[in-house]
């Protein structure tokens, strides 16, 4: 009987993986040269939530423990690692309470108590975490005769909670950036630090008072330190991945273009065009082994920070799936009072590197569960007054071809738009955009907007396995137009002989009132 794989779906400790016999993609040949450069390695990597970082953390912290028994079979265990085992000092500000600044500071001491506690330090509660934390450092060097490694995951979690009240992050970010001050003043002592979040403060003391930190954000010798690439999943996940296909009722070769479509986007650096996978997505779906695909990282990954920010920080209308022209300070947070949107999105994880040429970013949306959850979010805010199952209903009437339905909804969420442009009138951009946001969004369609026909393109194009529906917008003209303008252009041809029901839809908006005031339905025939 084949070996089966176990796939770790709420685990993801290193020694408990590894006694466990769950399946663990092995990263150590990546990790080997953080850990042998010698005192000179502090590093700080940012990547999404639920992308891995605790289980890098907790496989650093059995290296420097040398339980070389646990990493039998890897990489590094062939390497000339010297499995030496230093004191550790390992902090999560991950899940804290910061709905006041009081709440904070009392969950704060407690993490750093708990911490310090289980390196066997005392924590003297007349003094700031920052100087308990500074005496820990001290001691434990002092006890061992050895310098101590500092692991922190989560650095950032506490600012990012509360970006929807500047004036509580900025106080936050102060008692951070104390504490953090004492890895600069105890460099001497410090073997080995590895700092993780989402976001990248650079106003924090880590940032800006420690000159030989090295930021492995966007390293591509370290692009795919997390995450999975193809390979790495075909090598560790195979049986577990025709299993599934057959379970899908699919080949493997379509089963593998799926799974890529939805949870294979992420690129993390400019340098290295090699995409990974979402690691917590996969685990999820290779261990539940459901008849469709599902997302699974938006329901527990997706940051408070991002939609923190965006509860006072309005979200532009363009299309983001091709956010062109960014550079990369676009990408940076620096003062908490003017971060820039794209900056948080990327960071956060909805949007990713797609291109980059001359020193300019091209983003977007990384893959089909990030693009279904971010559109979900997006509707709720461009319709305000309208609940998740009249959108659900809309996108269902229109599914099954039930027009009358699918177009009194339709003109009935117009109506109820909260539009982001300031100008007098709304351009047919805009229109388009909140059409395909809620589209995709629904799950029940695959969406291409502007799709480039011989003579022109197409607004926007929705299949489902069934029917294809060929949209076309008009502002201030007739649906009737538009529909002329499809049979026109042939934007149906490519779908005439598909198999599948091919309708025509024409919509027409009033670019004043902002309101859909007239549609068209044609269905082609032979």
């Amino acid at each position: 009987m084949e070996e089966e794989e176990k796939i770790a779906q709420g685990t993801y400790d290193f020694r408990n993986m590894r006694k466990d016999g769950y399946r663990y993609v092995d990263k150590t040949a990546l990790l080997y040269p953080l850990v042998t450069r010698g005192m000179d390695s502090f590093f700080f990597i940012s990547r999404p939530r639920r992308f891995g970082k605790s289980l890098m953390l907790s496989t650093l912290e059995c290296l420097f423990r040398g339980q070389r028994e646990l990493f039998k079979g890897l990489a590094i265990d062939k390497m000339d690692y010297d499995w030496e085992s230093y004191p550790i000092l390992h902090f999560n500000f991950g899940t804290m309470d910061v709905t006041t600044f009081e709440a904070f500071q009392s969950g704060f001491v407690a993490r750093v108590r708990r911490s310090l506690e289980d390196a066997e330090c005392d924590y003297d509660p007349t003094q700031a975490p920052n100087d308990n934390f500074a005496d820990a450092i001290k001691a434990l060097a002092r006890e061992h005769g050895k310098p101590v490694v500092i692991l922190i995951d989560e650095y950032d979690a506490p600012v990012g909670h509360a970006l929807n009240d500047i004036a509580k992050a900025t106080a936050i970010r102060a008692k951070l950036s104390a504490f953090y001050g004492e890895i600069k003043n105890n460099v001497g002592n410090i073997r080995f630090m590895m700092m993780t979040g989402v976001t990248k403060f650079t106003q924090l003391s880590v940032f800006s008072a420690l000159n030989n930190l090295t930021d492995l954000t966007m390293d591509e010798r370290y692009a795919t330190l997390l995450g999975y690439t193809d390979e790495e999943l075909e090598a560790n996940f195979s049986k577990t991945l025709h299993r599934h296909a057959e379970v899908m009722g699919l080949s493997y070769e379509d089963y593998r273009e799926k799974l890529r479509w939805w949870f294979n986007g992420y690129r993390f650096s400019p340098d290295c065009e090699d995409k990974v996978y979402n690691p917590f997505a996969i685990g999820q779906t290779l261990g539940a082994l459901k008849r469709r695909f599902v997302g699974t990282w938006i329901a527990t990954g997706q940051t408070s920070t991002v939609f923190n920010y965006f509860k006072n920080n309005q979200l532009a209308e363009q299309d983001y799936e091709n956010v062109e022209d960014v550079f990369e300070e676009d990408l940076d947070v620096c003062g908490l009072e003017n971060i820039r949107p794209i900056a948080m999105l990327y960071q956060g994880g909805y949007l990713t590197i797609k291109d980059f040429q001359d020193g300019v970013f091209t983003l977007g949306i990384p893959d089909e569960e990030v693009r279904r959850a971010f559109n979900a979010q997006l509707v709720q805010r461009f319709a305000e007054k309208t609940d998740n199952h009249y959108l659900s209903a809309t996108c269902r009437a229109l599914k099954q071809a039930n027009f009358d339905t699918f177009f009194g909804n339709l003109s009935d969420l117009y109506a109820h738009l909260t539009y982001g442009p300031k100008e007098n009138s709304v351009q047919e951009f805009s229109f388009q955009r909140i059409l395909y946001v809620l589209l995709t969004a629904s799950g029940f369609f695959r969406v291409t907007v502007e799709d480039r026909q011989a003579h022109g393109r197409a607004d926007l194009v929705a299949e489902t396995p069934e029917r294809v529906f060929i949209f076309e917008l008009k502002v201030d003209g007739t649906p009737q137009e538009a529909l002329d303008q499809i049979k026109e252009k042939g934007y149906a041809e490519p779908y005439r002989h598909s198999g599948k029901e091919v309708h025509l839809i024409g919509l027409s908006f009033d670019g004043q009132t902002r309101t859909l005031t007239g549609t068209a339905a044609d269905r082609l025939i032979g």
